[in-house]
């Protein structure tokens, strides 16, 4: 029997909207990517200046 294909199968299926939740979830996951990014730049510049 043959594997169906990954773009066949994603033409199939419903659009679905994020949920509101989901929104904040995935906001708050790049926000805190990002702070925590500046904050190890800091501190690498801090301490590994010399």
């Amino acid at each position: 029997m043959e594997q169906p294909k990954i773009a066949e199968e994603m033409q199939k299926m419903a659009y679905e909207p994020l949920l509101p939740v989901e929104k904040k979830l995935i906001g708050w996951s790049l926000g805190l990517g990002i702070a925590l990014l500046i904050v190890l730049l800091v501190v690498a510049r801090l301490f590994l200046k010399g």
